[in-house]
């Protein structure tokens, strides 16, 4: 069979979503990993990444069940909602890409503003500073967060603040985080093009008269 026939778009179709799948296990592991040794205690970021986890599980069953039995409405839905994702993510990943200093200040700051006291407590621990950034614009937040700073720096009087060290690496980061986001953006999008030439082939064991 050539590779552009019926039985290698469903094999390149439900191998893609077999890797959906093991991505969306992993994104659920490590969240519950990193809740489990204390690595992360919000329960909004622990939440977030199980939900992209399930949400890219479920697509993927969706994908891969729709694949195996050649059913037209499931990879209908599949491949809507997968181009939707694509769009989305390949967004994101060209704002980060192009994010510039100002901008990732921006973001610390808000959302900073919107952590729980216990999860700065833990990242001034790990990262050893105190505040996120001793700035004129937010001189008022970084007193009330070196007032409660944990961090072992704060005995010695030698802190950094945590947005220095984060700005450090941002831009590194974001870099990576944008490289990833568009490759996998691209295997979206090779999946919705899988999806809609398997879904108007012809299933060769079926009945003649049956097709779609």
């Amino acid at each position: 069979m050539v590779c552009g026939g019926f039985t290698c778009s469903k094999n390149a179709l439900c191998s893609l979503n077999v890797v959906y799948m093991l991505v969306g296990l992993l994104l659920i592991g490590v969240a519950a990993w990193g809740k489990g040794f204390g690595l992360v205690s919000s329960i909004h970021i622990i939440g977030g990444v199980i939900a992209v986890g399930v949400f890219l599980l479920l697509i993927a069953i969706v994908g891969l069940i729709g694949a195996i039995h050649h059913h037209q409405v499931m990879l209908f839905f599949y491949m809507v909602i997968l181009f939707i994702v694509f769009l989305f993510q390949f967004g994101v990943s060209c704002s980060c890409l192009a994010m510039n200093r100002g901008q990732q200040v921006a973001l610390l700051n808000s959302t900073w503003g919107m952590l729980e006291n216990n999860t700065k407590e833990n990242l001034e621990t790990q990262l050893d500073c105190c505040g996120l950034l001793n700035n004129t614009d937010s001189q008022t937040q970084f007193n009330k967060d070196l007032l409660s700073c944990p961090a072992s720096c704060k005995k010695i009087r030698k802190c950094v603040t945590c947005g220095e060290l984060m700005l450090h690496h941002a831009t590194e980061a974001l870099k990576i985080l944008g490289g990833v986001g568009l490759f996998f953006s691209f295997t979206e999008i090779l999946g919705v093009w899988l999806a809609v030439r398997y879904r108007n082939q012809k299933d060769p064991r079926a009945n003649p008269s049956a097709f779609l």
